[in-house]
């Protein structure tokens, strides 16, 4: 079984690296997605569960199971569902102010062009 979901972690981050260094953002986002559920995996492999075992402390039960890993992973769901929905909306902006979704600049056409720099001495700074 540890082998199992290590081997998920693994498999997880190595898809979530790859979509990272990918050249448009819809990959980019969903890299994230990736790593984020590798992380919750990660967390819940660390945690030690236990099967069939409360995670409150009574005497009545032989056992429990750490409530620690569990809290961490929905709170990490929480945190990565709104970075996520940030993440979409900076990367529409993006989109809609260049006109393109790809990552690197540098590829563009416009960003080829030579520009001037601004001198603050004749007071031509960008409004």
């Amino acid at each position: 079984m540890e082998l199992l979901v290590a081997s998920a972690t693994g498999v997880l981050v190595a898809v979530g690296v790859y979509l990272l260094l990918r050249g448009r953002t819809f990959p980019v986002i969903v890299g994230l997605t990736f790593l984020s559920y590798a992380a919750n995996v990660f967390l819940f492999a660390i945690g030690r569960l236990a099967i069939n075992r409360p995670p409150i402390i009574s005497p009545n039960a032989s056992g429990y199971t750490d409530p620690l890993p569990q809290a961490l992973v929905l709170t990490a769901i929480v945190i990565s569902f709104g970075m996520t929905a940030l993440i979409v909306v900076l990367a529409l902006r993006g989109f809609l102010e260049t006109g393109s979704d790809r990552v690197d600049l540098d590829t563009l056409d416009d960003a080829r062009a030579p520009r001037k720099k601004p001198d603050p001495g004749r007071g031509d700074w960008p409004a």
